[in-house]
């Protein structure tokens, strides 16, 4: 699984992609995926795309809010990446896993980007759920969690409470269908917390965590600076960051963990909130995670 791979914002993404693809080559899970913000359908980054699918076994898309970047249109992005909808299910081994969609709009003529999961999608949620008969596992890009930059005010999509009450209902009547985990994205943070008996995990980016303007910072060189305008705005990370995940129908799950560090000053040299510092780390730690089955 990896995350927030961001293929036009770094200068080595060939490199960071052909890591990811060669180890899962060598570990050979029962299925890749990645958690969204991959890259847009332009000719410079087909050679990025023909990477991941030289992958052998399975893989999986989620789409994130930058599938969307240069006006490409969703229905595009999934076309491109020959995905049959925005969200969709698949099983495998014992487990159902459900991809969701957080870019929806709440409102039509909202602009920008959206974190927001719509009726038609939420019906279509519920009766997936209804239909499954096992242990179910979620992946989204916007997270369904808290968002650890705004620890107990919003969460990562506006309609999150709705989502987890949808969630829960379900565990409530259902117990040899639980969802059991959701995983995702976006926030380029590693994050683990349990609600109400399911754990929302982030993923941290492969890439580097986005800083903004007021932490501009020249990392690489002038050349690179140049050609890749918004690395400056990054803390990236030297090494590509991503794991493999076991989940098991005894009750875990177990997450690898990978560590780099931060090239050029850390995000703390330049002034970053310190509270944040607990999440905003060039990792993913190792975790062990337990969920009943019922």
């Amino acid at each position: 699984m990896c995350s927030d791979v961001h293929l036009p914002t770094m200068h080595d993404s060939e490199k960071r992609i052909t890591s990811f693809i060669d180890s899962m080559k060598i570990a050979k899970p029962d299925f890749i995926i990645e958690l969204g913000d991959f890259g847009i359908p332009k000719k410079e980054y087909e050679p990025y795309f023909e990477i991941w699918n030289s992958f052998p076994g399975l893989k999986y898309h989620v789409i994130g809010n930058h599938e969307m970047d240069g006006g490409t249109s969703l229905e595009k992005a999934v076309a491109y990446r020959k995905m049959e909808n925005s969200y969709y299910s698949f099983s495998k081994n014992g487990f159902k896993f459900i991809v969701l969609d957080g870019n929806d709009k709440e409102d039509v003529n909202q602009k920008g980007y959206r974190s927001y999961m719509g009726e038609k999608q939420l019906n279509w949620l519920k009766e997936e759920l209804k239909m499954s008969k096992d242990p179910v596992v979620i992946f989204s890009h916007q997270g369904i969690g808290s968002d650890p930059d705004n620890p107990g005010e919003r969460y990562s999509i506006e309609n999150s409470v709705e989502v987890r009450k949808i969630f829960e209902d379900h565990n409530k009547e259902n117990k040899t269908s639980h969802i059991i985990c959701c995983f995702n994205g976006h926030t380029h943070h590693d994050f683990a917390e349990e609600i109400n008996g399911i754990w929302y995990i982030t993923i941290n980016s492969m890439s580097y965590k986005w800083l903004g303007d007021e932490y501009e910072s020249v990392r690489y060189s002038k050349e690179v600076d140049k050609d890749f305008k918004w690395i400056k705005y990054t803390a990236p990370y030297k090494d590509p960051l991503f794991t493999v995940v076991e989940i098991s129908t005894e009750g875990y799950i177990k997450m690898s963990g990978k560590k780099s560090e931060f090239v050029g000053p850390s995000p703390w040299e330049l002034g970053y909130p310190e509270h944040l510092k607990k999440y905003v780390k060039p990792q993913i730690i190792e975790r062990f995670m337990e969920f009943k089955m019922e």
